[in-house]
């Protein structure tokens, strides 16, 4: 394994990460912890402006100008080694047609963070950039023990990178929701549905076509999940995927029901209760690589 080569390499010793905030502001009181949590896990850290505001509208981390302003310096600067989101929240979607693709071609330095940050996850995969589905500094990784092994989890997966034909995680316990017996390999693409949903119509919406598609999200009652599955359905999106990777549904009614309803007909491999989502364990999960995905083993590789 030592010798096949990296699809996302190391960082490197005493990395430098720089923090951005392209959604919502911190929660009071987590800002300053940030750094701190930083240094604890062996980072060295820079914060970009728009982390301390001052908010718009209510729910923006700083105005448009300035996150913007703040994810294209993070990127550029050949002092930082990968872009970490402050949070997510809402906000990233605002950015989108302000940032040509030429910029994303530009730079493989990786995107670490999920949520709201799936939006711009997806539009980087479209330009062939993978990516970090990972907790937060400022949502994730001051939740007691449990959100520290997650902050923990992903230090070490920045250090050792990712190579060809890794597994990327163990093997997951039997789930009701679990179906098929094929292997099958395609793009690991996704993340939180509500925000994936909302970009149908724009011309940042992904091809599904051929991917692993994986879904988690949060505070979203069944009959929220029914309508959200249902306009993927109805625009198409549902009907060529490779397969389907489920991570957590989180601080609502479980929608498993729900789940079965739209995925049982699709006649392709699920597999579910991947450690990824805003539940913990919130494990780093690499979007935009071509993956292998066993439902008799439950298990998940990094192809390509």
């Amino acid at each position: 394994m030592t010798d096949l080569p990296f699809l996302m390499p190391p960082l490197p010793e005493h990395a430098c990460l720089g923090v951005i905030a392209p959604a919502g502001p911190p929660r009071e009181g987590t800002l300053a912890a940030v750094m701190p949590m930083m240094a604890r896990l062996g980072f060295r850290t820079r914060l970009l402006p728009g982390c301390q505001g001052p908010a718009a509208l209510g729910h923006l981390a700083a105005d448009d100008a300035q996150r913007l302003a703040d994810l294209q310096a993070a990127f550029t600067d050949p002092e930082l080694d990968a872009v970490i989101a402050l949070r997510g929240g809402y906000g990233c979607m605002r950015l989108l047609d302000r940032i040509d693709p030429d910029f994303w071609r530009a730079t493989d330095k990786p995107l670490i963070g999920y949520s709201d940050l799936t939006a711009l996850h997806l539009q980087r995969q479209a330009v062939g950039r993978a990516g970090w589905h990972a907790p937060m500094p400022a949502s994730d990784w001051h939740r007691a023990e449990a959100g520290w092994a997650d902050a923990l989890a992903l230090a070490e997966r920045l250090r050792a990178g990712l190579r060809v034909g890794e597994a990327l995680g163990p093997a997951l316990a039997p789930h009701p929701l679990n179906r098929g017996t094929q292997t099958v390999e395609g793009r690991l693409t996704g993340g939180n549905l509500a925000v994936l949903v909302a970009l149908m119509g724009t011309p940042f919406m992904p091809d599904l076509r051929g991917a692993i598609l994986f879904l988690e999200d949060v505070g979203e009652d069944p009959y929220k999940i029914d309508r959200l599955l249902c306009q993927l359905r109805l625009g198409g999106q549902l009907s060529e995927l490779a397969g389907v990777l489920l991570g957590s549904f989180s601080d609502a009614e479980a929608p498993d029901a729900v789940l079965a309803d739209y995925l049982d007909p699709l006649g392709v491999p699920v597999l579910a209760g991947w450690p990824s989502g805003h539940a913990t364990p919130n494990r780093p999960l690499p979007l935009g690589l071509r993956v292998r995905m066993d439902p008799l083993s439950r298990q998940l590789w990094a192809v390509g």
